[in-house]
């Protein structure tokens, strides 16, 4: 019987990707989930960083309760995994659908999420940084 084993940049990949995922289905428990409870958001839509998952979960209920915030689509290119021992810096380009009271919008975005490996062999995000790009 064989094993095999995952590397750290596929663990990394399958973190980010199962987080990218939750988000672009509107998986709200499992978008948060994806992130440690004192992690970090920098968004370039927000006037102050956000310090922790709880404060951005309160935020993202805001969104909704004030605008009927919701996300529609998700999609991740350019994505580039740099594997740096127990964390891990990965960036791409997010273009998102999203619906607001105001109607349908498609935002271009770059992002970086940082992930730091887990007691238990996860690697949860510590660090999510969003800004703005033209699309193209």
């Amino acid at each position: 019987m064989s094993t095999t084993e995952n590397t750290p940049v596929q663990e990394i990949r399958a973190a980010a990707d199962a987080l990218v995922a939750a988000f672009a289905e509107g998986r709200l428990d499992d978008y948060f989930g994806a992130f440690a409870p004192d992690a970090t958001f920098v968004f370039h839509s927000t006037p102050q960083r956000l310090a922790s998952t709880a404060e951005y979960r309160a935020l993202w209920q805001r969104w909704v309760a004030e605008d009927d915030f919701r996300i529609l689509a998700c999609t991740s290119t350019g994505q580039l995994i740099q594997h740096l021992g127990s964390t891990a810096v990965f960036s791409h380009d997010v273009e998102t659908r999203i619906a607001t009271r105001a109607g349908e919008e498609t935002v271009h975005e770059r992002e970086t999420i940082v992930f730091a490996r887990a007691e238990d062999g996860s690697w949860p995000a510590v660090h999510e940084h969003l800004s703005a790009r033209t699309a193209g």
